[in-house]
């Protein structure tokens, strides 16, 4: 609703406004259709949640335990860096994956997502561009636009899989105005696990023209066929590399919104925590958990991974069972990506929601052009998150089956 000023007669009447940033910045893709379950859970429809990562797995027990025991008089403020215990917990845990940094070297976050937007705002101006492998996590556009930074996307493709795409794609995306290149490994949303020679590959590039590698490692222990590289595992481009992590997945704690920003470069290192003393300090609980999350067994993620694994595959093969669909095999993470016959995935995934069912279930996709920075992609794919237990998983695969048989708009 329009609202005028005209109190002061010396003033001309105007009218209040937002700002071109808010303007600007796009709804979520994965959860613009949450009105669309909401009514269909009114009307007594089981929505099987796939389009949101939101693990059904357990949040450690030691981990909820720490925080339910904690035991101090006055809820503090802790370091605007975090707490020294948890970032001298975090280099060990580090250390384990083959990642050796200090604890002066790490910044904790309110989630990876302040961890990201840290790196935007310490390193990129307004006007300045990053080149991000589509199809890419969508808020990454979210932090672009609060940033004033423009997101140049480079195209990977469902038939290959979303590899990285050819570094001469990317090449061609850099002029004058490029500062970095975004990567997600394992791949949100596609689960693709960028290889040593995909990421080195990388690492030339920035070297080369002097830019930023933003590494988001969200999902870095749900790699199903070896072990994850890192970004901060390539050599001779420490001030090159920016690290943005969480706890939230790789502990099921999304609700923790505890991260980590970590890099070796002293002068980003030092804007950065220009931004994290003004937001003053990260979330108190949240860090007693992570630091309890680093005292877990070494084999914890064997039996989680072990279960994402199951899942994924049950959802790869039912998948590639139906008529018309196509399903890359993810390498990592828990989201995958399918090709359908469907005229228009937007139209699809709110059609489920509202106009269909299975014995009185039906299922929340994700559309994938929310994924694409480039208009006019994604409107005959999907990202499925495989984070309900299996037999859940296989009535959401027949509903789907069922919904694609029925769908009024399929091709």
């Amino acid at each position: 609703m329009a609202v005028f000023s005209c109190d002061n007669p010396t003033y001309l009447c105007r009218m209040l406004t937002i700002s071109q940033r808010g303007l600007a910045m796009p709804a979520s893709p994965i959860r613009k259709l949450v009105p669309f379950a909401e009514q269909a859970k009114k009307k007594g429809t089981h929505v099987f949640h796939l389009n949101i990562g939101q693990p059904d797995i357990e949040t450690p027990a030691a981990v909820l335990n720490a925080v339910r025991n904690s035991d101090f008089k006055v809820l503090e403020y802790s370091h605007s860096a975090g707490n020294e215990s948890y970032r001298k917990k975090l280099v060990g845990y580090y250390a384990s994956v083959g990642i050796h940094v200090t604890p002066q070297q790490i910044i904790i976050t309110t989630g990876g997502s302040e961890a990201i937007l840290f790196g935007f705002m310490s390193c990129l101006d307004p006007g300045d561009e990053v080149i991000i492998p589509e199809p890419f996590y969508a808020n990454y556009n979210g932090f672009a636009v609060a940033a004033g930074v423009n997101v140049v996307p480079v195209t990977s493709f469902i038939k290959d899989g979303f590899a990285l795409p050819p570094i001469e794609a990317f090449r061609e995306k850099i002029t004058s105005k490029t500062k970095a290149i975004v990567i997600c490994n394992p791949n949100n949303p596609t689960g693709y696990a960028y290889t040593k020679a995909e990421m080195e590959a990388l690492g030339k590039i920035i070297k080369e023209h002097n830019l930023y590698l933003f590494a988001d490692e969200a999902y870095r222990e749900f790699t199903y066929d070896g072990n994850q590289f890192s970004a901060m595992h390539l050599q001779d481009v420490d001030d090159h590399v920016i690290l943005m992590d969480t706890i939230s997945k790789r502990y099921s704690a999304c609700g923790g919104r505890i991260g980590a920003f970590v890099t070796k470069n002293q002068q980003v290192l030092d804007a950065a925590m220009k931004f994290a003393q003004a937001r003053l300090s990260p979330p108190s609980f949240a860090q007693i958990a992570g630091e309890a999350a680093c005292d877990l067994p070494a084999n914890y993620f064997e039996t989680t991974k072990a279960e994402y694994q199951k899942r994924r595959d049950l959802v790869v093969r039912r998948l590639n069972a139906m008529e018309g669909v196509f399903c890359p095999n993810p390498g990592g993470a828990f989201y995958a990506m399918a090709s359908l016959p469907i005229d228009d995935s937007d139209k699809f995934c709110q059609w489920l929601l509202e106009s269909f069912s299975l014995n009185g279930s039906t299922i929340m996709l994700a559309p994938a052009t929310g994924f694409y920075g480039t208009a006019g992609l994604g409107k005959q794919e999907v990202r499925l998150a495989y984070v309900l237990n299996t037999g859940d998983l296989e009535k959401a695969m027949d509903c789907l089956e069922q919904a694609l048989k029925e769908y009024p708009g399929k091709v």
